[in-house]
């Protein structure tokens, strides 16, 4: 089990690399942060020396030794535009957008689990093929599309919910949740609704196939024939054996929502991480932009590797198949 674990840690090591690297590849090309920070009148003395200051005129391997050493340690620099440091803007951003994806990871669970059991049970009633060509629909639709349309029926035509905006937040030491406030919990009901959308429409899915599954088990029919009611069969004997998969996958989906959640921010105005790229795209500010691909990188490696090590233990033969 030791030699898994640091193959899994030196495996997750060398993407994180390997994702830095591209990141500061990519960055070195889009557009002069000299330009960004100084404004016209500046004289070309004092753009070569903040070119210097901020290490612009090293060669490129030098530069990159150095962003990883920082990196390491959590420092990603200050910010081109907004001069502050860049862990603390993105500190400050996260619990918006960690709350945002709990919140639809636990409404795709909520919902999409008891629509998979029902489409697997039910699979051949008007109402499981219904669900079953909504979830198409579901997967298709892109996130902005969703978004705009949930402002449009529930904030603009029945004014439910607020539109954009976070509502008002308490703070629990640097922690800042939305969650104890009323106004708080509606402005973050529709971009967790919008956000929740396509992973509900993937648990309803992945629940339906393992269901089949399982229900054409032979202690299935077994717990049939003895007469368990089939209320019993279904959500406690079958429904426990699909559960794997969908921890699995609901594990790895959610790093992808913190990932893709800059759509549904920038769609609502919601005050996470991924509004704060977009805007560090806007005007080309590289310190930001890489540290946020460096942070969800961390988190989808580190939830890798959560889900591989939980399997070596529940299954001993893949520890064995790995050495």
């Amino acid at each position: 089990m030791l030699a898994f674990i640091i193959k899994r840690t030196i495996n997750a090591i060398f993407v994180m690399l390997s994702v830095t690297f591209l990141a500061f590849i990519i960055f070195q090309f889009v557009g002069d942060p000299v330009r960004q920070m100084l404004n016209e009148q500046a004289t070309q003395a004092q753009r070569d020396a903040l070119r210097d200051k901020l290490g612009l005129n090293d060669p490129f391997l030098v530069q990159f030794g150095k962003f990883v050493g920082n990196a390491v340690q959590g420092d990603f620099g200050v910010s081109f535009r907004n001069q502050q440091d860049v862990m603390t803007m993105i500190a400050d951003r996260f619990p918006a957008t960690f709350e945002l994806v709990l919140v639809a990871t636990f409404i795709s669970i909520v919902v999409g689990m008891p629509l998979g059991v029902l489409t697997a049970i039910r699979r051949r009633s008007w109402y499981a093929e219904s669900l079953q060509f909504v979830s198409i629909i579901g997967i298709s639709l892109p996130s902005f599309v969703v978004g705009i349309g949930l402002i449009l029926v529930f904030s603009v035509w029945l004014g439910w919910f607020p539109a954009f905006g976070r509502g008002d937040t308490v703070d629990i030491g640097w922690w800042s949740t939305g969650l104890l406030t009323s106004s708080g919990r509606m402005a973050l009901f529709l971009p967790a609704l919008s956000l929740s959308l396509f992973q509900i429409t993937l648990v309803m899915r992945l629940v339906r196939a393992e269901m089949l599954e399982v229900l054409r088990a032979d202690f299935i029919k077994f717990a049939r024939a003895r007469g368990i009611p089939a209320r019993v069969v279904h959500f406690r004997h079958a429904l426990r054996n699909t559960l794997m998969p969908v921890v699995t996958m609901t594990a790895m989906q959610f790093g992808g929502l913190i990932a893709f959640a800059l759509v549904t921010e920038t769609v609502f105005q919601w005050p996470g991480m991924g509004l704060l790229f977009i805007q560090a795209v806007t005007f080309v500010d590289v310190p930001i932009m890489a540290a946020y691909l460096c942070v969800v990188a961390f988190i989808f490696v580190f939830l890798n590797a959560v889900v591989d090590m939980t399997y070596a233990i529940i299954d001993p033969r893949l520890r064995g198949s790995e050495q």
